[in-house]
């Protein structure tokens, strides 16, 4: 790497994975690394509802107390909920998140998937910029960092 690659700053995507396991069953060898979640899902509708939370928003329902970043503008470029038999997966990519923003996310689509809010509802939440206007925090045992991108000409040594 070169001298000045600094490894957080130098950054310019961050991939994330959170991953629900939707089934009355309880988990056996996934219970430490999904939520079980047993209320039957309706993934489309989380899908449709992440669509609301792309682009440049002000995510400060989205962030934890806890959260040091001066700032709770981000830009989501991808949120994308799909699901295999009983897994259902929420991708999200940005170049930067917010302290517990997927988590966050994961719970609120939960809420969607559940029936109890629609769709367009995490449109309203968001635009309220009020965190107890949020939905539940996901567990952290659900969730994944996958892959983070730099760009090219910073880790080439010169």
């Amino acid at each position: 790497m070169a001298a000045e690659f600094d490894a957080r700053f130098d950054a310019i995507k961050r991939h994330y994975l959170y991953r629900i396991v939707n089934r009355r069953a309880p988990l056996a060898l996934d219970g430490t690394r999904a939520w079980a979640v047993k209320t039957p899902l309706d993934h489309a509708a989380m899908d449709e509802a992440a669509q609301y939370l792309i682009g440049k928003h002000d995510f400060t329902t989205f962030r934890s107390v806890h959260c040091q970043a001066k700032s709770a503008l981000r830009t989501l470029e991808e949120v994308k909920v799909t699901r295999s038999g009983d897994g259902i997966e929420i991708t999200v990519n940005a170049r930067s998140f917010l302290h517990n923003q997927v988590r966050s996310i994961a719970g609120s689509l939960k809420m969607v998937g559940e029936g109890k809010w629609q769709p367009d509802h995490l449109a309203k939440i968001l635009a309220a910029k009020d965190r107890p206007a949020c939905g539940p925090v996901a567990p952290a045992h659900g969730l994944y960092f996958m892959q983070v991108d730099y760009p090219v000409n910073r880790l080439k040594i010169p």
